[in-house]
């Protein structure tokens, strides 16, 4: 194998391992995203319609009369 086809080899290899690379980052930017959503969906608000569902009586009404 002549220099200059050894060249144009190691060039399309480290062309190939740069777009995996950057592959690689744009699909964990899209998991850390989901992983965000997830975290958000199961913030106060949900945790809060989930325990209301459970005992709806449960704090729905309060009783300061003296």
């Amino acid at each position: 194998m002549d220099i200059a086809a050894m060249s144009v080899v190691f060039s399309q290899s480290k062309v190939q391992q740069q777009v995996g690379i950057s592959v690689m980052k744009k699909a964990m930017g899209v998991e850390a995203a989901k992983g965000d959503l997830i975290a958000s969906l199961a913030s106060s608000e949900t945790t809060k319609a989930m325990e209301s569902s459970v005992q709806p009586n449960l704090g729905a009404n309060l009783d300061i009369g003296a």
